[in-house]
C-alpha cells in the first residue's frame, strides 16, 4: 500500500467564535431601473374663507321735516357683499304722531321695495288715544325714536334700503310726522349668519 491513507472517523463539531470586526464599507452600487408610470392623481384643492370684513354705510339728513303719513320717507342704496349674510338697518330721527281720536302710524323698512320676510318685517308703531276733549286739542309731541331690526334673505348686490311710514291694521290714520327739526339717519350693516 504505496502511497495511500486511510481516513479515520469524523471529530465533533466546533463551538462558534466570536464576532469578527465591521469590513470596510462596499462600493456603491450601480441606479435602478425606472419604475411603471402611476396612474394620473386627483387634483385637491383647499377652500380658504376670507376673514369677515365690515361692511356698512350711512346716510343722514339735517331736518327731514317730511310731514307724509303715507309713503316713503327716505331711502339709502347699500352695496351687500354677500348672498348669506343678514341686514342689520337702523332708523333714528324724530317722529310725531298727532290726532283728535285714536290713531296709529306705523314706520317700517323694506328691502328693494319689499318688507322684510326673513323673519318678519322690520317696524316701529306709535299709537295715540283720543286727546283731550275739553280743551278740543291734541298731543303733539315730536320724540327721537327709532326702528331696527334684521333682515335675512336678501341677495347679494345692490339694494334699495327705504324707511316708509303707513297706517296699522283695523285703526285710523293720523297727521304723521318724521325728521322735524333734528339729524334723521338710516344705518345699515352686512353681518355673517
Amino acid at each position: 500500500m504505496y502511497g495511500s491513507c486511510m481516513q479515520g472517523p469524523a471529530g465533533t463539531p466546533g463551538r462558534d467564535g466570536n464576532p469578527g470586526a465591521n469590513g470596510i464599507p462596499g462600493t456603491p452600487g450601480i441606479p435602478g431601473r425606472d419604475g411603471l408610470k402611476g396612474e394620473k392623481g386627483e387634483c385637491v384643492s383647499e377652500v380658504f374663507e376670507e376673514p369677515w370684513r365690515p361692511n356698512y354705510k350711512q346716510c343722514a339728513w339735517n331736518s327731514l321735516n317730511y310731514g307724509i303719513d303715507l309713503g316713503k320717507v327716505a331711502d339709502c342704496t347699500f352695496t351687500k357683499l354677500r348672498s348669506d349674510s343678514a341686514l342689520r338697518v337702523l332708523f333714528s330721527g324724530s317722529l310725531r304722531l298727532k290726532c283728535k281720536n285714536a290713531c296709529c302710524q306705523r314706520w317700517y323698512f323694506t328691502f328693494n321695495g319689499a318688507e322684510c320676510t326673513g323673519p318678519l318685517p322690520v317696524e316701529s308703531i306709535i299709537y295715540l288715544d283720543q286727546g283731550s276733549p275739553e280743551l278740543n286739542s291734541t298731543i303733539n309731541i315730536h320724540r327721537t325714536s327709532s326702528v331696527e331690526g334684521l333682515c335675512e334673505g336678501i341677495k347679494a348686490g345692490l339694494v334699495d334700503v327705504a324707511v316708509w311710514v303707513g297706517t296699522c291694521a283695523d285703526y285710523p290714520r293720523g297727521d304723521a310726522s318724521t325728521g322735524w327739526n333734528s339729524v334723521s339717519r338710516i344705518i345699515i350693516e352686512e353681518l355673517p349668519k
